[in-house]
């Protein structure tokens, strides 16, 4: 719903990519990961990292670690 109002809002992106990640849908995953790379090719788990403010440093890496099923870097 929310990238049908504004598609260009990219942290949909990254969370629909962690999302089908999650849910074991790999081929949906990745092409998500790859439209947020052609949609933003400096993005990364390192600027992910830095960005997200996670009190629980393992939710921040079980969402890292599903992004990076999907393709990023």
């Amino acid at each position: 719903d929310s990238l049908k109002k504004n598609p260009d809002f990219l942290p949909s992106l990254f969370i629909l990519a962690a999302t089908y990640s999650r849910l074991n849908m790999p081929e949906k995953a990745r092409a998500t990961g790859a439209e947020i790379l052609r949609r933003s090719p400096e993005s990364s788990l390192a600027v992910m990292r830095r960005n997200l403010p996670y009190k629980d440093p393992e939710v921040l890496e079980r969402i890292l670690a599903a992004l990076r099923r999907a393709g990023l870097k």
